[in-house]
C-alpha cells in the first residue's frame, strides 16, 4: 500500500529550525498536506522527539525516530531508529562526542525543548548543529547495532554531503537508500553520477520551516503503516 512520507523534518531543538516548528505545528501541518509518516531528525538530539511522537499517536499520524547526525567528517546523516529507546540510547552517545560548545543564541538561534502541549520545557545548552567526534564507520555501525537505518542526507549538496565530502559513496557501508535534497532531479542527478545508479532515491524536505514539509510529493509501498515496514524496506 501506497503512504505519503516526509523523512526528514527539524524541531525547534535544531538550532537553525524557526521557533514555529513545535511537536503539534509539525505533526498537524503534515496532516494538512496530506502525509501519512514523517520522520523527526534534529541535529545530534533525540530531546524533542517524544512529544512529536505522543502527539502524532493521538492525531493519527506515525513519527518515526531519527536524528541528523553530524560526523566528525562532516557528513549529514539521516538515522532512523525502530524505537524512541534505541534513538536515546543513540543520543547518549552522540552527547558523549559532542565538543564542549556553548550555543550562541545571538549567532545560531535558540535550541528550544518543548512537550506535547508546546510548551517550553527548557533549552539545549551544547551547540547541537556542528560536527561531533563519530566518524562516519563508526556512527552507521552503532546505529545499526541498534536495529536503525542510515541514509546519506542530501547528497546533491556541496555541504555536508558524503558525496561531495568523500567523493564516493563507499560501497562498503552497504547503502540501499540515498537522499536527496527537496528540488533535486533525480535524472539529472544520475546523468551526472552514473555509477550511483544501482541506489534507491527518496526526496526529503529536510524542513526547518513549517512552509518546507512535504506534500503529497514522495510515497513509499509498505505492507502497513509501522516503524517496521518503513525500516524494512529502507534497509
Amino acid at each position: 500500500m501506497k503512504y505519503w512520507v516526509d523523512l526528514h523534518i527539524h524541531t525547534c531543538l535544531s538550532p537553525c529550525a524557526e521557533d514555529d516548528m513545535t511537536p503539534n505545528n509539525i505533526v498537524n501541518m503534515a496532516l494538512i498536506k496530506g502525509l501519512d509518516i514523517i520522520a523527526v531528525t534534529d541535529h545530534n538530539s533525540a530531546r524533542n522527539l517524544e512529544a512529536v511522537i505522543e502527539v502524532g499517536n493521538r492525531q493519527g499520524l506515525l513519527v518515526i525516530p531519527g536524528m541528523e547526525l553530524c560526523t566528525a567528517e562532516e557528513i549529514h546523516l539521516v538515522c532512523l531508529f525502530p524505537a524512541l529507546e534505541q534513538a536515546r540510547t543513540f543520543e547518549n552517545l552522540v552527547y558523549s562526542n559532542l565538543y564542549p560548545i556553548e550555543n550562541r543564541e545571538d549567532i545560531f538561534g535558540p535550541q528550544i525543548l518543548m512537550d506535547h502541549e508546546d510548551n517550553v520545557i527548557g533549552k539545549e545548552t551544547r551547540l547541537l548543529s556542528g560536527a561531533c567526534k563519530l566518524d562516519v564507520e563508526t556512527a552507521i555501525k552503532e546505529v545499526r547495532r541498534l536495529d536503525g537505518v542510515v541514509i546519506p542526507a542530501h547528497i546533491d549538496r556541496q555541504s555536508y554531503s558524503m558525496l561531495n565530502t568523500l567523493g564516493t559513496i563507499p560501497s562498503e557501508y552497504f547503502f540501499k537508500y540515498l537522499e536527496l535534497s527537496k528540488n533535486c532531479s533525480i535524472d539529472k542527478f544520475l546523468n551526472e553520477n552514473p555509477s550511483l545508479g544501482p541506489y534507491y532515491y527518496i526526496h526529503s524536505s529536510d524542513a526547518h520551516f513549517l512552509g518546507d514539509i512535504l506534500e503529497q510529493e514522495v510515497s513509499l509501498d509498505l505492507n502497513d503503516r509501522t516503524i517496521e515496514s518503513l525500516l524494512g524496506l529502507l534497509r
